[in-house]
């Protein structure tokens, strides 16, 4: 029987990728969107020309009650999720000092609550099976802070220490977690920089190019696989060299 894997934010850029990825794997995937229901359901349709199952189920991260009715519905239709990718996330430049609450809360509910919600959901059924794989989307600016975007690079941190004492909690359950922190990566949340500032990240960058979905989707499923059964509690970087 195929696995079973689900990955929030997975209509478009990284998400999506790694939906693509997995599938041609052979794995059942549950596609979570929440708010892209067409382009949700077009990924779900073109999935399932790989042979697998797979189904768009819409829940904001940051519900838990959503994200538990998800998971219900999911494993329902797909079957037990054996691996979790919280990619879910939302990002912003905006100065320190002109950060409301409100944006602050915002940030942290999708990218770190959303994972905790994702994550307590998933937990109990890899528990009882003595299997699991768990990776959690980061970011460089996760480990080196970022400039004008504070809450994220705060945000994306706090999933790199999640990530280590997850993994130390529940590794004798079978269960490892994992880090992806991107670099610089073509995706719709990056459109709105301009040309001349991905030109200079892009010469920042020791490849010397600007990152693809498919280059993390591929790190992704990577540590999902049995080759990565001994890794734990690691923070991948997939970033061209940026940070070193």
């Amino acid at each position: 029987m195929n696995q079973t894997v689900l990955i929030t934010g997975a209509s478009r850029g990284i998400g999506r990728a790694a939906a693509a990825a997995f599938a041609r794997n052979g794995y059942n995937v549950a596609v979570n969107y929440c708010k892209s229901k067409e382009k949700a359901t077009d990924l779900a349709n073109e999935l399932n020309g790989y042979g697998v199952m797979a189904a768009a189920y819409q829940a904001d991260v940051s519900d838990k009650t959503a994200v538990g009715e998800m998971f219900g519905k999911a494993e329902q239709e797909l079957g037990r999720i054996s691996v979790l990718v919280n990619n879910a996330g939302i990002a912003e430049q905006i100065l320190f000092s002109d950060i409301t609450e409100e944006k602050w809360d915002r940030m942290f509910a999708v990218n770190v609550k959303g994972a905790y919600n994702c994550t307590q959901a998933a937990l109990s059924s890899m528990i009882h099976e003595k299997y699991g794989r768990i990776i959690n989307v980061s970011s460089m600016w996760g480990i080196s802070g970022a400039s004008c975007e504070v809450h994220y690079s705060a945000s994306k941190a706090a999933l790199i220490g999640f990530t280590k004492a997850l993994a130390k909690e529940v590794g004798l359950s079978g269960i490892t977690v994992n880090c992806i922190a991107p670099g610089v990566i073509g995706t719709d949340m990056n459109s709105a920089i301009s040309g001349e500032i991905l030109e200079e990240l892009k010469e920042n960058t020791p490849i010397n190019r600007i990152g693809t979905p498919e280059d993390v989707a591929a790190a992704i499923l990577f540590l999902a696989s049995d080759k990565a059964s001994f890794i734990t509690g690691q923070t991948l970087s997939v970033d061209g060299g940026f940070i070193l």
